[in-house]
């Protein structure tokens, strides 16, 4: 008699590798709940992506199916941080839940990337088409409309200008030198960045706390992510190989102040 199949859950380090395989079918809002999975084991992704497909499509059935795409993109703001209250974490800005999409989805606070993510979720709904922006110091997103290109903060869905943008840039403008006056080239720091440069983004969020906190367990789980999700990155697999050899020899060590964005 043959014997009884049985299942093997996937780790969550081996479902997180599932979705980040393929560029064609990786799903950002879905990886980047999975990230959470360490932390959360029982956190059913699937629900957090019916969260907000229920979301989205609650404000897609209030809006005339001929809506320019600026009423569009007005009507998710006043949505998103209006009647849903999302926002900044601004009194609590360095906490691990700040970077898990299903405690953001629950408290409607967070850091700007997550709120990003969101957004754009939400807005693929609305037939719009928002990327994200690796801006340093600050996620951004940005949208074309038929008047041109948009950049937006995901703290309060403001459009940004060019002096909001510089303001930003300043603290990297002191660390490479430039003079007060010295133009930055803005457009260098504007382009679209992909799901897995975003993920990587967070994961990296997340691996300055532990550092910072020096919980090499937590440490060690970003950073096996971050190598399946980079494996051509020599530096992250380095850095995997360290994280271990401190946890076989026991230590901790301190770090650099964390910044998240």
């Amino acid at each position: 008699m043959s014997s009884p199949m049985q299942w093997t859950v996937p780790s969550a380090l081996d479902y997180f590798g599932t979705l980040v395989a393929d560029d064609e079918t990786l799903n950002l809002a879905e990886a980047a709940t999975a990230i959470a999975l360490d932390d959360v084991p029982r956190l059913d992704v699937q629900q957090v992506m019916a969260e907000l497909d229920r979301l989205g499509e609650r404000l897609r059935q209030r809006l005339p199916a001929d809506a320019p795409p600026s009423h569009r993109l007005r009507m998710l703001n006043q949505y998103f941080h209006g009647e849903l209250g999302f926002a900044g974490n601004v009194n609590d800005y360095y906490a691990v839940g700040n970077s898990y999409i299903h405690q953001v989805l629950a408290t409607r606070r967070g850091i700007p990337i997550t709120l990003a993510i969101i957004f754009i979720e939400l807005a693929s709904h609305l037939g719009l088409r928002v990327k994200g922006v690796n801006f340093p110091g600050h996620f951004l997103m940005k949208l074309r409309l038929p008047q041109g290109e948009v950049v937006l903060d995901p703290f309060s869905g403001r459009s940004l200008g060019r002096g909001e943008l510089d303001e930003f840039l300043s603290p990297w403008r002191d660390r490479a030198g430039l003079a007060p006056g010295e133009p930055m080239p803005m457009d260098n720091f504007l382009g679209a960045a992909s799901p897995r440069q975003i993920l990587a983004r967070m994961l990296r969020n997340l691996k300055q706390i532990h550092m910072e906190q020096q919980d090499l367990p937590r440490l060690l789980a970003v950073q096996r992510k971050l190598v399946v999700l980079l494996p051509e990155d020599r530096l992250e697999r380095t850095e995997l190989e360290q994280c271990l050899q401190q946890i076989r020899s026991g230590e901790g060590g301190g770090h650099g102040p964390t910044t998240l964005h």
